[in-house]
């Protein structure tokens, strides 16, 4: 499907909406191949859990991290070569695509920033009351983990109801991710699309103390068995 044709932001936007995503087969392929796995990785927001120590790193001043200061930045930094990750399906024509639809408002980043470099991050997709996490990166210690809890926090303060992280993961699973049959994972997605969620607009001092409760909330809210610190990747 995306071989042939001019894929626009609206037609990505479509795709998203009926369950599809796209990647390319590698970073130097002009193509783009359509994907709607059997099995839906997803985050669910009223059953995220992180450790206390990672929760306090985000409360404290360790990492700014704030939303869409660089977007093309952060999809750059995910699209780049990585210890363990030394190909990516992040191409040219995904990052021309995923910053217009950031211009539109239907993209988005979380960025963790520390003495002034981003360090850290993850991006996706806004439609209605779904977020469709696509990637991340770190370059330091608990970066892109600081920038999902965040992310978290954004997502339950804007009235989100649907974290799509594609494919589950081990590593998703430490924090609640579950994978659920397509038919399912299509049904919460109807459902998401109909709702009036938005985006924190963080140039308002109420919205950074809502998301900030939102992280405070999920440290009481976090008991002894959350999952562990980790070998501090990521």
């Amino acid at each position: 499907m995306g071989n042939g044709m001019d894929i626009t932001p609206e037609i990505m936007i479509q795709a998203y909406s009926i369950g599809l995503f796209p990647m390319a087969p590698d970073a130097r392929s002009q193509h783009l191949e359509w994907y709607d796995p059997e099995l839906r990785g997803i985050l669910p927001l009223d059953g995220f859990h992180a450790p206390r120590r990672l929760l306090r790193t985000v409360l404290s001043d360790r990492f700014e991290i704030v939303s869409d200061r660089d977007f093309e930045a952060t999809i750059r930094a995910c699209a780049a070569p990585a210890p363990g990750r030394e190909e990516t399906w992040i191409n040219e024509r995904i990052v021309r695509l995923f910053c217009d639809l950031h211009a539109l408002g239907h993209a988005h980043s979380v960025e963790s920033w520390c003495d002034g470099e981003l360090v850290g991050g993850l991006y996706g997709v806004a439609i209605g009351g779904a977020f469709f996490g696509e990637s991340m990166f770190s370059r330091t210690r608990d970066s892109s983990k600081a920038a999902l809890v965040s992310l978290v926090a954004r997502l339950r303060r804007g009235g989100f109801t649907l974290l799509d992280t594609q494919f589950g993961t081990e590593h998703l699973a430490r924090f609640g991710g579950v994978e659920i049959p397509s038919w399912r994972y299509k049904k919460q997605l109807a459902a998401a699309l109909r709702l009036p969620a938005r985006w924190p607009d963080e140039s308002s001092p109420v919205e950074r103390e809502a998301i900030r409760h939102e992280i405070i909330a999920m440290r009481c809210g976090s008991g002894a068995g959350a999952i562990s610190s980790g070998d501090g990747s990521g």
